[in-house]
């Protein structure tokens, strides 16, 4: 279908000009726009005709990397935060003005960047842009909800070190990433949790939640130029100072660095019935232009029920419930992993198959039959992902904030099926090659080998 350009000029007084590497437009009737407003603060919509609702995210160019000595779990700390009142509103407020329009809000942090969204009715989407706004720009940080968040945010720990898996996901990230700051967990320790002084995290809002590093994204039954008009007002209303000429912050550095973390095993001791196991290795950047490699070799590899390992592992051998691979990529580093959960007695040889499977795939490659199949597997869920209004609000955001490039759907299919069985046969290759990392979490001493 023919894509309809739209310029990237500024919706409203005073509007910088658009970074030329964000493509406009989109097809299926909709069109992207991109505006720099005063402040260098930046909105790209995606209009979506016949839409009755829309999905609005402010997105902060920061994560728990970003976290100085002292101040780890702050990034966390701040989304839980936020929404425990400003200046105009009180914790309730917030909370209600959601509620009484059958509205939904939440936010996220991650690694490198943090987003408070909501989604609402299209004729309410002014109202979700001024509560944002107020969020994002007013939080008052009161110490007696800090210290009441505190232990709510050490509960959130606590439950998340309970699950085997997500325990096994955390370790297997530390390994492989050692010293980098992307090994930190996204929440932080409880050791670090419980030291976060309030001034420490009030810093970091002060220094970090600028108009310069503020990205606005919406979707769905919208105007370019009117979402544009609300975020200036909401944002000077709150008092922040937008001058023009302001550049907006510069993206991450994405050259890749040097990773220097453990390889070999790792034993996590968890009284627990099933074995949670995680085998992979450094990988690729988020920029890198082998991603699209990277995501036909995953589908092959653990992408699903006809996959590789879910075939060998599951159906032929019957030794796990679930098994998968996957791939996590940032700015300057990324990682690879293969995950599996059995009986505590079977981890030699799942660990085994794991290995296997990967120097397999790194040997003979993939056939043309497994690449069709690839392909149209990722064609149909990247389409059906999109389908709401959410999803392409964060679209969005990951377009501004990582690669400074937007892809409509069908550029981004053409991108996938120009990938090759041997592209794919030399990423594994690369995979195959590089220091790997085993993490297994269960009711084993810490000095188990499984015959290794």
């Amino acid at each position: 279908m023919a894509i309809t350009l739209l310029p990237l000029t500024s919706a409203a007084d005073g509007l910088a000009d658009a970074d030329s590497t964000l493509i406009s437009g989109t097809a299926g009737g909709a069109a992207v726009r991109r505006s720099v407003l005063p402040g260098g603060v930046r909105v790209l919509t995606e209009s979506m005709p016949g839409q009755r609702s829309a999905t609005i995210g402010f997105w902060v160019g920061v994560g728990s990397r970003d976290e100085t000595e002292g101040q780890h779990g702050s990034t966390h700390f701040l989304e839980h935060m936020l929404f425990k009142g400003t200046l105009r509103r009180t914790a309730l407020e917030i909370a209600s003005a959601f509620d009484e329009v059958g509205g939904e809000s939440n936010a996220a942090t991650a690694k490198e960047s943090t987003c408070y969204y909501a989604r609402v009715l299209d004729t309410d989407l002014p109202m979700a842009i001024d509560v944002i706004a107020d969020m994002v720009t007013s939080a008052v940080l009161d110490p007696a909800e800090l210290e009441q968040e505190r232990d709510v945010i050490l509960e959130e720990i606590a439950m998340d070190s309970d699950d085997p898996t997500d325990v096994a996901h955390e370790k297997f990230v530390a390994a492989v990433l050692g010293s980098h700051a992307l090994g930190r967990p996204i929440g932080g320790t409880p050791d670090a949790i419980k030291a976060v002084p309030r001034a420490s995290v009030w810093n970091h809002y002060q220094k970090h939640y600028r108009p310069e590093t503020l990205v606005i994204t919406a979707a769905g039954g919208l105007d370019h130029d009117a979402v544009c008009d609300h975020v200036l007002s909401a944002l000077r209303t709150a008092g922040w100072s937008l001058d023009d000429g302001v550049a907006p912050a510069p993206r991450r550095n994405s050259v890749p660095v040097s990773i220097t973390g453990t390889a070999g095993l790792h034993v996590v001791n968890r009284k627990v019935e099933q074995a949670n196991i995680i085998l992979g290795c450094p990988s690729l950047t988020a920029t890198d232009s082998r991603r699209y490699v990277m995501s036909v070799l995953n589908s092959v590899l653990g992408g699903g029920m006809s996959s590789r390992l879910f075939q060998e592992i599951r159906e032929k051998r019957g030794l796990v419930y679930s098994t998968y691979s996957f791939a996590s990529s940032y700015a300057d580093a990324g990682y690879f992993g293969m995950y599996a959960g059995c009986s505590p007695q079977k981890v030699g040889q799942v660990i085994g198959l794991l290995t296997a499977e990967l120097e397999k795939l790194a040997q003979d490659g993939i056939t043309e039959a497994e690449l069709a199949k690839a392909l149209g597997q990722m064609s149909g869920g990247i389409v059906l992902a999109l389908e709401d209004t959410g999803s392409r609000m964060s679209r969005l955001g990951r377009a501004e904030l990582v690669s400074g490039e937007f892809l409509d759907i069908d550029e981004t299919l053409d991108r996938i099926h120009a990938v090759t069985v041997e592209q794919v046969r030399e990423l594994a290759r690369d995979l195959a090659a590089a220091p790997r990392t085993i993490t297994v979490v269960g009711p084993f001493d810490e000095s188990e080998t499984f015959g290794l």
